[in-house]
């Protein structure tokens, strides 16, 4: 079997498990007294440490969650609430590529008189400055960019968005779940109030995640109970989980240079060995998308019809977001970026991980080309 849907999730990486063991059949509630609460208490706090040193943030600056979906969104409904309990407008602007996550969190605040503006994106599915600077005429209670598209890779100018936005007043939120662990990422540098991530995108466990939330910003919590994670995040710690985060989040951060170099080479030789053949596809998204990320469209072809043969030959792929499966013929995403409609239907996500070869690249290519004829 040749894995290629690290996107929908990433396998579990040994330093994760390693890290894990002690804590998989007794972890005690770190909230407790006794010394073994204390150990996992201390567990965690140093996880929290490792997180913020890999995305260049304060500890304190961390807080666990279940999910990048948590996270998301805690990040939107905490602003939403905040302009419910003050002033603002209630207004939320987000690019038209965003995760489910995102944009189906801003679409449920309506009935609480909130609008939500989709910024459109061109054919790379970039976010224009030029349509930010116009959606914030009049304020807006959030600015939503992802940093990584989870469907075609594509890497957005989060920096200058987001100083655009405090030019406004407006805080800044980022959707960092594909990017995380996979690319540099720097709080500091990019200037982000919020930013979201999921454990499993980056080889943790399924189950783990956390939400960046600049020191100095307040955001009320999503969730009430015993006052864990600093009073903001209540819920008893998921102690083997955030340990393992944190140790496969430092191994991906170390190793993030070599992995995309190699990554980059057999997505080369997958677009090259494709042209060679004579095989009739686009690739979308810019061409500087993630390590290892191909979302390629193949002219009058079903995509779903391609994934099933590939199945079938051992390679697991993707029709797009694995959120989206089963729901579209054409994901949203697709559509916004003005994919011609003989291709869009025929559109794959390939997503390689560190665990691929180029031998296994070459296999990919072959049954990939089978597929197609």
């Amino acid at each position: 079997m040749i894995y290629c849907d690290h996107a929908a999730t990433a396998p579990l990486c040994p330093e994760a498990r390693e890290a894990m063991r002690p804590y998989l059949s007794f972890a005690a509630n770190p909230s407790a007294l006794y010394s073994a609460a204390r150990d996992a208490s201390y567990a965690v706090k140093k996880a929290r440490e490792q997180v913020a040193a890999c995305i260049g943030a304060r500890p304190e600056e961390i807080y666990f969650t279940s999910c990048g979906t948590e996270a998301d969104n805690w990040a939107v409904k905490g602003c939403a609430r905040k302009v419910l309990a003050g002033w603002g407008a209630r207004r939320l602007v987000l690019s038209a590529i965003e995760h489910p996550a995102v944009t189906e969190t801003c679409l449920s605040l309506a009935p609480l008189g909130f609008e939500t503006v989709l910024l459109p994106v061109d054919p790379m599915g970039l976010v224009a400055r030029a349509s930010l600077e116009e959606a914030l005429i009049g304020g807006a209670a959030l600015v939503s960019v992802m940093a990584a598209n989870n469907e075609i890779g594509t890497l957005e100018p989060i920096r200058e968005l987001c100083a655009l936005a405090h030019e406004k007043g407006v805080p800044f939120h980022t959707d960092a779940v594909q990017a995380v662990g996979h690319i540099p990422v720097d709080v500091e540098k990019w200037g982000v109030d919020l930013l979201s991530a999921s454990g499993h995108k980056f080889s943790a466990p399924r189950g783990t995640g956390f939400l960046y939330i600049r020191k100095g910003f307040a955001l009320p919590p999503l969730l009430s109970g015993g006052g864990q994670e600093r009073g903001m995040r209540s819920g008893t710690e998921n102690v083997a989980g955030i340990v393992g985060l944190a140790a496969a989040l430092t191994a991906r951060v170390k190793q993030m240079e070599k992995d995309a170099a190699a990554l980059d080479k057999m997505r080369a030789r997958i677009l090259e060995g494709l042209r060679d053949r004579g095989v009739d596809f686009r690739v979308n998204g810019a061409p500087d998308a993630l390590p290892g990320f191909l979302s390629l469209s193949f002219r009058d072809m079903d995509g779903e019809m391609l994934l099933h043969r590939l199945d079938l030959k051992g390679v697991l792929v993707s029709t797009g977001s694995a959120c989206h499966a089963g729901k579209e013929t054409v994901s949203p995403v697709i559509r916004a970026i003005g994919v011609p409609e003989a291709y869009e239907k025929g559109t794959l996500r390939l997503t390689l991980g560190p665990e691929n070869t180029m031998e296994e690249a070459e296999c990919l290519l072959q049954a990939l080309v089978e597929a197609v004829r």
